[in-house]
């Protein structure tokens, strides 16, 4: 009798194990699927000690200790880590580029991917942000994430952001809204975003035309939308492009002569963004130098070192008569990004300028 009674006990354990196991198992398959592709940069930075937040080693942590370091993320997300690369984002090159575009789209491809969290270094976050809001081909979420303290500072902001960044890729809401950047509890679009200060973990701010929501308590509250085209409803294709044209940025300032320009266009460059000052003015000492290399096919865009605003078309010069494009609102390291695919499909400068006014 005893016995029956032990047998009957342990089966009623094991019947209740089975239904915590399977339950378990319901829960966790109805969690969104978020792939991390891991770049490198300060959130896989490391310091010599908790107070170093200047002067440490970027790119020291892989992506499995990032998502060791946040064991919430699998109560929100079925989380898997690639190792991309591991560079500063000061050494992101062209070539990252377009690796990085292509893994995206394989991945965003597969049923079983629901988004995508690239972390990434801050200096050039944004710039692989827009190119990535321009080729990725896909309505599911992308969102860029770093840190501005390494991830062994007293209150890295790592962490957090990489959580919030999670959550936001899972999130239905952000689906369709085209590659994003979760920083400092807030979501920025891909076109707009910029690094605003050296150091400060409130450094990405959309300045003028302003972030897009904000992620509290692990969920995404959106604002408003963005209106220019991305991701599926771009004309840009990466995918049999092994790399891409060469595009400089020229700088002005008081002063500045033609130097810059001359040497550029020397070195090979078949695009050249002019970072004006004011609305895009051309320096009188620059101007030759840049209708001569348009002369010599160069395609030249006239941008502004300012911040804010639109550089107006046949304003600061006639744009028209000189065959030059406008960037529109675009910072000079954005124009470069959208110069180099335009150049992939045309040098018609009609069409690029519609492509400025596109994207």
């Amino acid at each position: 009798m005893l016995h029956q009674s032990f047998t009957r006990a342990m089966a009623a354990l094991f019947a209740f194990l089975f239904l915590l196991a399977s339950a378990a198992q319901a829960q966790t398959a109805k969690l969104p699927n978020v792939t991390i592709l891991a770049t490198g940069g300060t959130i896989a930075g490391t310091g010599a000690t908790s107070t170093t937040t200047v002067g440490y080693t970027a790119a020291t942590v892989g992506v499995q200790a990032l998502i060791q370091a946040v064991p919430e993320i699998a109560k929100v997300a079925n989380v898997s880590g690639e190792q991309v690369f591991q560079i500063a984002s000061e050494n992101m090159g062209n070539e990252h580029w377009l690796i990085l575009a292509k893994r995206v789209n394989a991945l965003l491809a597969q049923p079983n991917v629901d988004g995508i969290v690239i972390t990434h270094g801050t200096d050039t976050l944004e710039e692989t942000a827009y190119f990535l809001n321009l080729v990725v081909k896909s309505r599911k979420p992308v969102v860029v994430v770093g840190s501005m303290r390494p991830s062994t500072a007293l209150s890295a902001d790592g962490p957090i952001n990489l959580y919030n960044a999670v959550n936001l890729a899972g999130s239905p809401q952000a689906v369709g809204k085209g590659v994003m950047v979760a920083m400092n509890d807030q979501i920025h679009a891909a076109r707009d975003v910029t690094k605003a200060n050296t150091t400060t973990t409130d450094t990405f701010r959309s300045t003028e035309l302003g972030m897009i929501g904000y992620i509290q308590g692990g969920k995404p509250f959106f604002y408003r939308d963005v209106t220019r085209k991305h991701t599926v409803e771009s004309e840009f294709d990466v995918s049999k492009l092994d790399a891409l044209p060469q595009v400089d940025v020229a700088y002005a300032y008081a002063n500045v002569g033609d130097v810059a320009v001359k040497a550029l266009v020397a070195a090979g460059a078949r695009g050249l963004v002019h970072a004006g000052v004011g609305n895009g003015s051309l320096p009188a000492k620059t101007k030759p130098a840049l209708v001569a290399a348009r002369s010599q096919g160069v395609v030249i865009v006239r941008s502004a070192r300012v911040g804010q605003g639109i550089v107006a078309r046949n304003g600061e010069a006639n744009d028209d008569q000189l065959d030059f494009v406008v960037s529109d609102t675009l910072s000079p390291q954005k124009a470069r990004i959208l110069l180099m695919l335009a150049l992939t499909k045309t040098s018609n400068t009609k069409d690029i300028q519609r492509m400025f006014y596109t994207y």
